[in-house]
């Protein structure tokens, strides 16, 4: 995980096997910004954007989140497989299902743009500088807030929670009120080049 210099106390787990029902999941920023930028970087795509990679270090972010909210339960890095690969594992690890809701997730237009145009889904992009976390919903604003004061955390989101009901589900509610199931990625969206 690319946060994990900032060491958790020795008897602190930051495992996804400690997410408790009722727990929110929060994002530190935009989602998909490294991936929509490698894929627009290649020559035979021939796509022009401004996006670029959320490559950043995330330990001083993990270090104000877990002053504000000493109780946070899990956290993860959203680098390969993305945001759904990501939340897959964990439901996976907690045995809990989680749901998200496609309105709070933060994707610039030029990343939706991007996966529009070459049919791709932005939640299984990578990311570098991305990682989700669950916190007691009686500490998500404090977590947002801390998150919000860094760099590497001012578009910070709450973008859903735990639950029980299907072990190891992921779902999102969409903009339309609906459901959809959000699945493990089979396979690699695009070759990986970095």
């Amino acid at each position: 995980m690319t946060f994990l210099a900032c060491r958790a106390p020795d008897e602190r787990s930051l495992g996804a096997d400690t997410i408790q029902p009722g727990d929110v999941a929060l994002v530190n920023g935009v989602l998909g910004d490294h991936g929509a930028t490698i894929l627009a970087a290649r020559g035979d795509m021939a796509l022009s954007t401004d996006i670029q990679s959320d490559c950043q270090s995330l330990n001083g972010l993990m270090e104000a989140v877990l002053a504000a909210a000493p109780n946070t339960r899990a956290a993860r890095d959203a680098t390969r497989g993305g945001l759904a690969s990501a939340l897959n594992e964990m439901a996976g690890a907690s045995a809990l299902s989680i749901e998200i809701d496609e309105t709070a997730l933060p994707l610039r237009p030029e990343v939706k743009g991007v996966c529009e145009v070459l049919g791709f889904d932005p939640l299984y992009l990578a990311n570098e500088g991305t990682l989700v976390l669950f916190v007691p919903e009686a500490e998500a604003q404090a977590a947002l807030a801390a998150m919000r004061a860094t760099e590497a955390g001012k578009n910070a989101a709450l973008i859903g929670r735990a639950r029980t009901g299907p072990s190891g589900r992921v779902t999102m509610k969409t903009l339309f009120g609906g459901q959809r199931l959000v699945d493990t990625l089979v396979g690699e969206q695009l070759p990986r080049i970095c």
